[in-house]
């Protein structure tokens, strides 16, 4: 495929709802919003469809999966080929019966699911019960050919993990994507909410210095509760655009709903590479213990 060296990409940050079909409405509202602001490929928040159901464990939440392809993608597909543009779309995947994953899928301009990705790494953190709900991804890291780039995607705690960005870097991604849903726990933001915000930031930026690669991270915003009783989580939003240097092209607010775009440059991935020649100087006949789990 003939690249271009050029293109636009688009993050949709917004607060979700309980209603299914409204926050369906919502993503399309965003998603022409950045088309029309030149985006050719437009990435929605990870689960993008519902609240964040994985604050506690209820088997009554499976029923809000689907499969791919489903009611979703069908309808976004038509979307995609509408306005030609490249969608990735995050979704509680419904697999088979009993078998759930936290997955996305990326469109075509042509309305055409390309592939699918599945989340590698699911947390188990207060109020992030992930793995209770979704089986971790079998499928590898991928990299989409798609009619503007070559684009990469992993899912949210995937974000944390440098190997899952080497990986996706090596099969040439020009962008990874992170769709994501993270947040302050309310009883704790003042002690430490600015530190965790930043690790969260200052990780991805890493991982476009380290590849040289973009990195565009897709939050959600807004205060979530599962009950009265609950504390629930306040999504802290921030999503951003880091180049291959790590420089913060675009970012959004906490608390606002927003649509980014950023430019993805070849060039610039080409300049910063000779200059930062990582790829270069890597010694890969040195990484064997990688695949321990721990080096004793």
């Amino acid at each position: 495929m003939n690249l271009a060296k050029k293109f636009t990409i688009g993050l949709t940050q917004y607060s979700l709802s309980e209603d299914i079909e409204s926050n369906l409405k919502k993503a399309i509202f965003f998603i022409e919003n950045a088309a029309e602001k030149g985006a050719s490929v437009i990435c929605l928040p990870e689960l993008f469809n519902s609240l964040y159901f994985c604050q506690s464990e209820n088997i009554e939440y499976f029923d809000l999966a689907e499969t791919i392809p489903g009611p979703t993608t069908n309808k976004l597909s038509e979307l995609a080929k509408k306005l030609k543009i490249v969608i990735v779309v995050p979704l509680f995947e419904k697999r088979n019966l009993g078998l759930y994953h936290n997955s996305l899928a990326v469109i075509n301009t042509k309305g055409e699911i390309i592939d699918i990705y599945r989340k590698m790494h699911i947390p188990d953190d207060p109020a992030y019960y992930e793995k209770f709900y979704f089986t971790p991804g079998d499928l590898g890291y991928k990299v989409f050919d798609t009619e503007f780039g070559k684009i990469g995607t992993l899912i949210c705690w995937d974000q944390w993990y440098p190997e899952g960005a080497r990986l996706t870097a090596l099969k040439g991604a020009s962008v990874i994507f992170y769709p994501t849903a993270i947040g302050w726990h309310p009883y704790e933001k003042q002690e430490h909410g600015k530190a965790q915000f930043e690790s969260w930031q200052t990780i991805q930026r890493s991982h476009a210095i380290a590849n040289g690669v973009y990195v565009a991270s897709v939050n959600r915003v807004g205060l979530e509760k599962q009950n009265p009783d609950s504390a629930g989580i306040e999504f802290w939003g921030k999503s951003f655009v880091s180049d291959p240097q790590g420089i913060i092209l675009s970012e959004a607010s906490h608390d606002k709903e927003e649509v980014l775009v950023a430019e993805i440059n070849l060039d610039r991935i080409e300049y910063i590479r000779r200059n930062w020649p990582f790829m270069r100087d890597r010694r890969i006949d040195s990484y064997q213990n990688i695949l321990k789990r721990f080096d004793d």
